[in-house]
């Protein structure tokens, strides 16, 4: 298939730029910008995406790229194949020192994602899916758990940049699923959160408000893995759309019943 010539690329820049992340993590002076009261940007996140572009413009100048700090960047584009990179999902985290991020790399052709690629270099892990071909964690294949009710399962989440303006925030679903389930996490890097469930270290994961390069990546690598993703209507995921939910697919339909309860985006 020709989808690994692709693969074996992306991982090989996800590593190089994960491992560059991390070679600064502990810098005292991250340069830190904000784009919002608590939204914000590092040095780093700019030179990583510098890397990440550069690479895939070398390799594929006639592909458009769709990334997270410069939005889209094409040379050339034929419109049919676009990536879709994230160069740090974790900023606050990193920004702190607080090992917990990634970097994440999807490729989507003709409207469908057909490749994922998401590195954490903190733990020297990169999870990678193929359309119809699987998912794995260092060429280890993974698979979602086995949980099948919610009372025993362990959720993600995690809260938008607008928390602090916004009556769709994400609180009033948490406290429903506080409820609920066994236990919930936040992690702060919604890509880590959707490996985690394909992997089976989560049962589940919602969030709102994020946006294609949070999710294109990991909701690929969860459905190759075994699992079900949506919107919180339960209904076909829409990576450019505001909400996600994920899970091993057994407790699926009960978290769609929880977020029911809540306010939509």
């Amino acid at each position: 298939m020709e989808y690994f010539k692709y693969l074996d690329l992306a991982v090989k820049i996800a590593r190089e730029v994960g491992d560059f992340l991390h070679s600064h993590l502990t810098d005292q002076q991250k340069e830190v910008n904000y784009k919002g009261a608590i939204d914000l940007v590092t040095r780093w996140d700019l030179e990583a995406q510098a890397m990440i572009i550069s690479r895939l413009q070398e390799n594929f100048p006639h592909h458009e790229i769709l990334a997270e700090e410069e939005k889209v960047r094409q040379q050339n584009a034929a419109g049919n194949y676009r990536w879709i990179i994230d160069p740090l999902d974790g900023t606050t985290n990193y920004a702190h020192s607080y090992p917990v991020f990634c970097v994440s790399l999807a490729l989507e052709i003709k409207g469908e994602i057909v490749l994922g690629v998401i590195y954490d270099p903190n733990f020297r892990e990169c999870f990678t899916a193929l359309q119809g071909q699987g998912a794995w964690c260092n060429n280890h294949p993974i698979k979602v758990s086995p949980v099948n009710e919610l009372d025993k399962s362990l959720l993600a989440t995690g809260f938008p940049y607008d928390v602090r303006e916004s009556e769709v925030n994400n609180i009033d679903h948490f406290v429903n699923f506080l409820r609920r389930a066994q236990a919930i996490r936040r992690c702060g890097s919604a890509a880590i959160d959707l490996c985690y469930v394909a992997c089976g270290r989560f049962d589940g994961f919602w969030e709102l408000k994020l946006n294609p390069w949070d999710v294109a990546a990991g909701a690929l690598i969860v459905e190759e893995a075994g699992g079900k993703v949506s919107d919180f209507s339960g209904d076909k995921l829409n990576i450019y759309g505001r909400e996600i939910v994920a899970s091993n697919g057994l407790i699926h339909e009960e978290m769609i019943q929880v977020l029911k309860l809540g306010k939509r985006p």
